[in-house]
């Protein structure tokens, strides 16, 4: 895939985008939840696992990398959370601006390659994103070509086991609270791999 890069992979999840990144590349994982990290650190044993705050890693060690995934939490910013909460009555909430934070940070200082990754908000974007696959929009320094991921929201949507086949995981020896929670957030890692395909 070209050469040897240092990859920073925040809010990583069990590493539905870095699944098919190989090994070649060294990579850290940044994940908060410990239960979540312990399946990341299982299935890529070659990786450093860090479990930490990854918004704040991000801003202490950006310049140690030549790539960085940024996965940041979407659910403030969907449009299916909204209209739930319009639905139900339940509480507003400000959208999680960590998003375009992160965004502005690797604009303006980082010198590698980055992307940033969330979902289609419910407002009008504050910063337009570089490219839209499937039902994800991307922010990044560098070009991609565009591909047909349109069946990606279709398979989201799926029970556990239709995302576990989908992605090629098997969580059932593991111990997460809400597995399917967990698959619905992981990217494709047949996007994650077009897009890191691009970045060497």
């Amino acid at each position: 895939m070209g050469q040897r890069l240092k990859i920073l992979n925040l809010y990583a999840g069990i590493g539905g985008n870095r699944k098919l990144w190989g090994d070649e590349h060294e990579i850290t994982a940044v994940e908060f939840d410990t239960r979540v990290a312990a399946v990341y650190a299982d299935l890529f044993p070659n990786d450093t696992v860090v479990v930490a705050d990854a918004h704040q890693y991000l801003l202490e060690h950006f310049e140690e990398f030549d790539f960085i995934w940024s996965s940041p939490p979407c659910p403030s910013h969907s449009r299916l959370r909204k209209g739930l909460s319009m639905a139900t009555g339940s509480k507003a909430i400000y959208p999680d601006m960590k998003l375009y934070e992160e965004i502005l940070l690797l604009q303006g200082y980082f010198k590698g390659k980055w992307v940033v990754e969330n979902v289609v908000p419910y407002y009008e974007y504050l910063i337009q994103p570089t490219l839209l696959l499937g039902r994800h929009p991307y922010w990044m320094n560098f070009t991609v070509e565009p591909k047909d991921f349109t069946s990606d929201g279709i398979i989201k949507n799926g029970v556990t086991q239709t995302l576990e086949a989908k992605y090629d995981y098997d969580l059932s020896n593991y111990n997460l609270p809400d597995k399917r929670k967990a698959l619905r957030n992981a990217v494709n890692p047949e996007m994650g791999l077009h897009i890191l395909r691009h970045a060497v």
